[in-house]
């Protein structure tokens, strides 16, 4: 059975990175003592081994250990062998350029459809989408495509804002840029706010967490969902 959490960020404000969701992931990764972390999306100010061990400290309460990816020899194997993949944060770019230099997209696509336990936070939710078109992040590195793992049919914006009323800020809002992509893209765009998550279980997709989410389709006005609310029909 496919089985994913997709979280708009690892950490809430006021928590520890991965605090909010230990609860759900004792279960999620009930089978795996050890977890694959993919530090690949920082791209400086910490190395994948200081990411690692902090992701790790993060697992300690819930007993699981955690092993960087860029420890193995060979990454597409590690991923196949994996128990348990987390994927986090950082630029999505860096992310997605490593993945397909690694060629690690195609095997993290047949993991997770075998049924290896998913965790992907912020760059490593924007990954799940069909491309990685909605990110929030600048283009520092030019990955050899957009396309991602498609495990989910529409495109994800993690970190989602709505407008701040008060602010006299006059740039484009949130909602302004993901209305401008779907100038040139119809697939839908999923807004997750921090706090919320897609708990994905073989094709049933649905709203976990506490905020709403706000849903962007073609031609569409966008529009609020609450928690628990389905999106299997979302395409």
């Amino acid at each position: 059975m496919r089985h994913l959490i997709i979280a708009s960020t690892s950490t809430i404000y006021g928590g520890k990175p991965l605090e909010y969701l230990l609860d759900e992931l004792i279960g999620f990764y009930e089978d795996a003592n050890e977890i694959l972390f993919i530090p690949y999306a920082r791209p400086s100010g910490i190395s994948h081994d200081d990411y690692t061990n902090k992701i790790a400290n993060a697992f300690k309460p819930i007993d699981k250990t955690v092993r960087g990816i860029h420890e193995f020899e060979n990454p597409t194997k590690a991923i196949a062998q994996a128990k348990g993949i987390y994927v986090g944060g950082g630029n999505t770019f860096v992310l997605v350029n490593q993945l397909y230099k690694n060629n690690c997209l195609e095997a993290l696509r047949t993991a997770v459809n075998n049924g290896t336990p998913y965790l992907g936070t912020s760059a490593g939710s924007n990954v799940c989408g069909l491309t990685m078109h909605t990110t929030n992040d600048m283009p520092i590195v030019y990955p050899p495509s957009f396309k991602t793992l498609g495990l989910v049919p529409f495109n994800i914006n993690p970190h989602y804002l709505d407008p701040d009323t008060d602010s006299t800020h006059m740039g484009e809002t949130r909602e302004t840029r993901i209305k401008e992509f779907h100038k040139f893209n119809t697939q839908p765009v999923v807004g997750l706010r921090e706090g919320s998550w897609l708990e994905v279980k073989d094709n049933s997709i649905q709203l976990k967490g506490i905020p709403d989410a706000r849903i962007f389709e073609y031609n569409t006005e966008a529009y609020e969902i609450g928690t628990s609310t389905h999106l299997n029909e979302l395409k």
